[in-house]
């Protein structure tokens, strides 16, 4: 099974991902957590580079292609094999983040990121994709305060840095991803606190699971 957590800052994907890894494991499941970018060596130099708040004004179509150098790399070395070994991998966002971030707030042309898609993943789409809701102004609060308090690196913030505007056309696209494929999105109220997400999701997986 392969499972994505998608949202914006500071909607709680790496603390949610850590409770339905337990969950799974107490099933039984062999499972990986791996995320994007950053999940291969190479790919964590490739996040240095896009996150680093000194990377600002980068060229939509340089971020863009790095988003994709990484996800190959990722795909192939990663996600492929973990599933072929019969593994359930959680991955912290995928290509949907892609089309919401660079595609629905940067601008970039779909049918690009469509073909990209095509040729790096050759249509690998997650068994499900659990989205984080919630309102930007309410994440970006969440997500500087946990930089302030060292739980975030405080060096992967050129996102954060971003405007207001940008981070509500980075929602709106994810839910507008959402309402095209009902079948494969859950989308999860993220306003509430973290023992009820965790309910809430874990929920999901379970009645998929029965």
């Amino acid at each position: 099974m392969f499972i994505t957590f998608e949202g914006i800052e500071g909607s709680g994907k790496t603390t949610q991902i850590r409770h339905v890894l337990e969950f799974l494991k107490q099933r039984g499941m062999d499972c990986i957590v791996t995320r994007e970018p950053g999940g291969t060596v190479t790919g964590q130099k490739i996040r240095a580079i896009l996150l680093d708040p000194d990377s600002r004004g980068m060229d939509p179509s340089t971020e863009l292609l790095l988003y994709v150098a990484d996800r190959a790399e990722h795909v192939r070395k990663i996600v492929k094999p973990a599933l072929s070994a019969g593994k359930t991998v959680l991955c912290d966002r995928y290509y949907d983040a892609t089309i919401a971030y660079q595609g629905y707030a940067r601008g970039l042309d779909m049918d690009l990121l469509s073909k990209l898609h095509r040729l790096i993943i050759n249509d690998l789409k997650p068994d499900k994709t659990i989205l984080l809701d919630l309102p930007p102004e309410t994440g970006l609060s969440r997500a500087w305060k946990q930089i302030a308090e060292g739980k975030r690196a405080g060096f992967e913030t050129r996102f954060e840095n971003e405007a207001l505007a940008f981070h509500e056309k980075v929602r709106k696209g994810y839910l507008e991803l959402a309402h095209l494929e009902p079948g494969r999105f859950v989308v999860i109220d993220a306003m509430k606190d973290e023992e009820q997400v965790r309910q809430d999701i874990i929920k999901v997986l379970s009645l998929r699971a029965s």
